[in-house]
Parts: structure tokens; sequence; C-alpha cells
């Protein structure tokens, strides 16, 4: 039976690896990173802990990852060229953002650079109220021009977030239908399906990243499946959530928003577990 628990971590500089039995055994692996494919390094890692024990892949029973892919691509401003359909008035809600702000008084703080580009905001004219009553249906017409707009534009990536979605997500969904329509390969994600709360910044913004990281996330994830199924290791992978939590690999390919703060969280579970264990 799959005896360990494998903890994979990349950083900068190496990619460490640690296996855990149930009785406490433990094996570890430091490896330089494999800084233009960084789910080489955990495949190869895993391998050479084969080579110098006398575990094998079928000795894995899952295996844990934290990962900073997701928040690097944000840092760098490395992710997809992202598109944004909104309710007409709102298409400068990324920029207006909300009235927090990291240092009240210091009027020489910016904010920081938005993901989406002001002409590649669009709006369509539509209004749904906060109870979901639709007071201004959405013209089809009107969404097909703003998603050709985007279309034109070269847009790798697509967000929609309409005024009140959470409360009626039916112009969202026409949108994405258009969008599947016109162009079946593009990448879509609707706020309802992200994040169907109140408040327009928060839902905007995450809809926004959700989008914007996802196809490196989903390449990342796919690639090191597939160094895995390789090395013949048949274990599930999960990825370290910002909540501290686990999620499927095929779940965080889905709502990579989930992962941004992996690698830190990652950390400070690990902190705190061997603080208790302390005392």
């Amino acid at each position: 039976m799959a005896r360990f628990r494998v903890g994979a971590d990349i950083g900068g500089t190496f990619t460490d690896i640690v296996f855990l039995g149930p009785d406490g055994e433990l094996h570890t692996k430091k490896i330089s990173s494999s800084v233009t494919n960084y789910a080489k390094a955990i495949a190869d890692g895993l391998s050479d802990l084969f080579e110098e024990t006398d575990l094998r892949p079928d000795d894995v029973a899952e295996i844990l990852h934290g990962t900073t892919v997701a928040s690097n691509a944000i840092l760098e401003l490395k992710g997809a060229r992202t598109g944004l359909i909104t309710t007409k008035g709102f298409r400068d809600v990324l920029e207006i953002r909300n009235l927090r702000m990291p240092r009240l008084y210091d009027m020489a703080w910016e904010k920081p650079t938005t993901l989406v580009e002001r002409y590649l905001r669009v709006v369509v004219d539509e209004r749904i109220n906060v109870k979901g009553i639709v007071r201004q249906a959405l013209d089809p017409a009107d969404a097909e021009r703003a998603v050709d707009q985007l279309l034109n534009e070269g847009v790798e990536a697509i967000s929609v977030c309409l005024l009140n979605s959470f409360a009626n997500p039916e112009h969202e969904i026409l949108i994405r239908d258009i969008i599947r329509r016109r162009a079946p390969d593009m990448l879509c994600c609707i706020s309802y399906d992200v994040l169907p709360e109140i408040k327009e910044y928060e839902r905007t913004s995450t809809t926004v990243i959700n989008t914007y990281v996802m196809p490196i996330v989903a390449r990342y994830l796919d690639t090191l499946r597939q160094d895995l199924d390789q090395k013949s290791i048949k274990a599930p992978l999960w990825l370290m959530q910002s909540n501290g939590g686990l999620t499927p690999a095929q779940e965080a390919a889905k709502k990579p928003m989930n992962i941004i703060e992996s690698g830190p969280a990652a950390g400070v579970i690990g902190a705190q577990a061997l603080a208790r264990r302390l005392g």
C-alpha cells in the first residue's frame, strides 16, 4: 500500500521534496529549480529520491504542492492578455477600486497597475438590480458587439462581470454563450462562477485575476501531471490554497485565484504545526 505523503515546494533557486510516512519516517531531497519548466524539477527530484532509497512510485499516497506560479505571473505582469466586459458606467471599477489605501495620508502612493488596460475594458447597456430583477434587458446584438471588439483586439481570455450578477447571472451567461459560439477556444470566466458575492470591485478584480492567471496555472499543472505520469507516479496531486487548505489540481486549474498565496500559506501552516509540537 502507498505509505508516504509527499510535500513539494518550488523556490526560485531550489525545489524541496519531503517524504513523510505514517510512522514518522522521513526522506528529503533538495534539487535545483528548473526555471524554464518548474514542474520538471519536482518529477526529477522524486526520481532521484527513488534511486537513493528503496522507495517506489507506488509508495506515494499523495503529493501536496505549494507554488508561486500564479503570484509570480501577477507580480511580473506576465498573465494572459485579458479583456473585460462589464455594465455601462462601470468600466473603470478596476482603477477606482475602493476607499481602502495601505497608507491613508501618503500622497505619493500610487495604485498598482490594472491587469486589464482601459481599451480592453468594454461595456454593454444592461441593468439588473440588487434583488436580481432585470431592469434593462441585454440586447444580444450589443453583447455580440462587445465580444467582437475584444476578439478583434486579440485578447487571449475574457472576463465578464456585470452589475449585481451575483443575484441573477442571466446576462453573464448570455455573453458567455456568445463567446463560446464566436470563439470556442477562448478562455472565459464569468463573475457568477468565480465569486458570486456583492461588492463590484472585489468581484470584478477577483474574476479578472482568475482569468489572467488561468492559462499559466492550467498549463503548469498539466505539465506537472504529465511529468509525474511519465515517472509512473499516479498519486493524486493537491495544491495548497491561500487559506491554508488543499484543493485538487483539477479545481486549482479552474479557479487559480484560490492558490495565489499558495507558497506563503504553506509556510505559515508548517510554522504553526512546528510551534505546536515544540509547545
